[in-house]
């Protein structure tokens, strides 16, 4: 079970990518400052690291140059507030093996985590996943239910991928809205009923099952 490390000192942005990782099945720590940040990382103990640029004590590009010196390969995917193309170059050129701009959405991060921890491991891409008669296609972005092929719209389809990979698990209405719509999104909405209602009318009504008072479930 890969590890990975969240350098970041923004609690609610820290505790909403810790969350959203391990309700994927990655074990995660988070440091809140440069200092601690750059010690764990030089440890050796991570697959992957995420690493905020303005932090306490060292800021994040002097955490990554003092690890590449160090020689530690881990793969970094840093996450800023900043968004200029100076900012950027530094980045990747000092070292970084990607880079994210905030504000940003989960399942983008997502996408950026998998490729990278899947390129150090070498591990095969999934292109597709399965679940009975359903399947959802990563590279088409369709799926198929029996022996029809479904289009999806954008987030109909990160919706659906997020029941594919958790098939049988009750997902409730805080953590798709958290890990499909972003951080920043209205726990008082409506609009996780309103895009599972949508899927139910392309797929089939059964394929997704309400679990009164805790959520929807993808029946494994």
């Amino acid at each position: 079970m890969e590890r990975i490390l969240i350098v970041e000192d923004e609690e609610r942005i820290a505790s909403f990518v810790e969350k959203g990782l391990r309700a994927q099945g990655y074990l995660t720590t988070v440091a809140g400052d440069g200092d601690a940040g750059y010690d764990h990382a030089a440890s050796g103990g991570f697959d992957l690291v995420i690493l905020d640029i303005g932090l306490p004590g060292q800021d994040g590009f002097t955490v990554l140059r003092r690890l590449r010196e160090d020689r530690v390969t881990v793969p970094v995917i840093v996450l800023t507030a900043r968004d200029s193309v100076r900012d950027t170059v530094a980045g990747l050129e000092g070292g970084a093996d990607d880079w994210m701009t905030k504000p940003f959405r989960f399942e983008e991060l997502l996408a950026r985590v998998r490729l990278r921890v899947r390129t150090a491991a070498r591990a095969p891409e999934v292109t597709v996943l399965r679940s009975g008669t359903l399947s959802l296609d990563l590279r088409t972005r369709r799926a198929r239910a029996e022996d029809r092929t479904v289009d999806l719209t954008a987030r109909e389809f990160v919706l659906l991928e997020l029941f594919l990979r958790h098939p049988g698990q009750v997902l409730s209405r805080e953590q798709i809205l958290s890990q499909v719509w972003g951080y920043d999104f209205d726990p008082g909405s409506n609009i996780v009923d309103v895009y599972v209602r949508a899927l139910r009318r392309k797929l089939g009504a059964a394929r997704l099952e309400t679990v009164r008072g805790m959520g929807y479930r993808l029946p494994a």
